[in-house]
């Protein structure tokens, strides 16, 4: 996946310290947990970033039902692609007109933020698996102490792995010049809320890449508590509706070669009903999921939509205030964002530090050679 060919297949890298997801809290936050100069609060919910003129100095948070005010010489969000920008209106920093509709006064015209919303969706292909070969078996309730008895004492067994041992990148036609499909394995027939089919079976979840969709977040109401309305556009372009074509049959194709014959029980899902291009788009509308990548809409460039300086990780026209997560993406990755979104921050942590970075290198990697 990060290596010279990112197309074809392999075993995935996977974020997992003796048996546990390795998350950025877990890798950077609890090592650090008695520094003098680290107040983590916990259960706190943010509600507005405080100014003087157009200079960030604190935020607002709710703890406790009660309402507490922080303040600093820097501020820099990190709420993700949903809540940086979210924060950013209910401060009065975004769209004027948009602002004005939900009783907000606009203190800075920033019209990027809560647009270029991107993510990655996907769908799964399931098939019945004619040998007692799948992880089927861990479901069962009877095999369940077991399994957790080898987690919490040895951090091994089923429990130890997300199950996304292997899967790859391909392109979808000859048109384009690098891999746009993206395919995770699972030796299991599940969906992400635990509903399966009975019996052994195996899965791919596939999706395209870099779609040409883009949505919005906007507001809703001036109230911090109220969700924000998204509008991810799913399907809304030729060039994605095209590209799902592309991905549900060549995942099918992968999934009935030779090797996989006798494994293959038959396919599940979507099944024998859906064929044409039309039935594909009509499942891929009803069936699909969030991969849960939303990115891109505080995006980091110098045009007017951009929200984000790039040589700094600050916000366009204001003083104090930066965004350090997967909204400052121009576009979302060729790819999972999670080890993106820590590169990122590392890079920003050194814009923040003042170190010189490293000198740029140019690194190979492989091109198709298409016409």
């Amino acid at each position: 996946m990060n290596g010279y060919q990112q197309e074809g297949f392999a075993r995935f890298d996977r974020n997992i310290r003796r048996g546990r997801r390795l998350s950025a809290a877990r890798a950077y936050l609890h090592p650090v947990m008695k520094r003098s100069n680290l107040k983590v609060q916990c259960n706190a919910f943010t509600t507005r970033i405080l100014f003087e003129g157009k200079r960030a100095v604190g935020v607002e948070y709710r703890h406790a039902g009660r309402t507490h005010r922080v303040y600093a010489k820097e501020i820099i969000l990190c709420g993700g692609a949903i809540n940086s920008p979210q924060l950013l209106l209910l401060s009065g920093v975004g769209n004027s007109a948009d602002l004005q509709t939900v009783g907000i006064s606009a203190l800075h015209h920033l019209p990027g933020v809560g647009q270029n919303l991107q993510d990655h969706l996907e769908v799964y292909i399931q098939y019945a698996c004619k040998q007692p070969v799948s992880m089927y078996p861990a479901l069962q309730w009877w095999n369940q102490p077991w399994i957790g008895f080898q987690w919490l004492f040895f951090r091994k067994g089923a429990a130890a792995t997300n199950h996304f041992e292997a899967g790859g990148f391909i392109r979808g036609n000859d048109q384009v010049r690098y891999p746009n499909l993206m395919f995770h394995f699972l030796p299991l027939a599940i969906r992400y809320d635990g509903t399966a089919p009975k019996g052994h079976g195996y899965q791919v979840h596939v999706g395209p890449m870099y779609s040409d969709v883009r949505g919005t977040l906007k507001l809703k109401s001036a109230d911090p508590f109220t969700k924000p309305a998204l509008q991810f556009n799913y399907l809304s372009t030729p060039q994605d509706r095209q590209e799902w074509i592309e991905a549900v049959r060549a995942a099918r194709h992968i999934l009935t070669q030779p090797a996989f014959a006798e494994f293959n029980g038959g396919e599940l899902s979507p099944g024998s009903r859906v064929q044409s291009d039309a039935e594909i788009l009509d499942w891929v509308a009803k069936d699909a999921e969030t991969a849960l990548h939303p990115s891109c809409t505080c995006k980091m460039g110098v045009d007017d939509m951009a929200v984000i300086d790039p040589q700094s990780m600050r916000v366009h026209g204001l003083d104090g205030l930066r965004v350090v997560d997967a909204s400052v993406m121009p576009y979302v990755t060729n790819g999972n964002i999670y080890a993106p979104v820590v590169m990122l921050a590392e890079k920003s942590a050194d814009l923040i530090l003042g170190n010189t970075p490293l000198p740029a290198v140019n690194v190979p990697f492989f091109r198709a050679d298409v016409p």
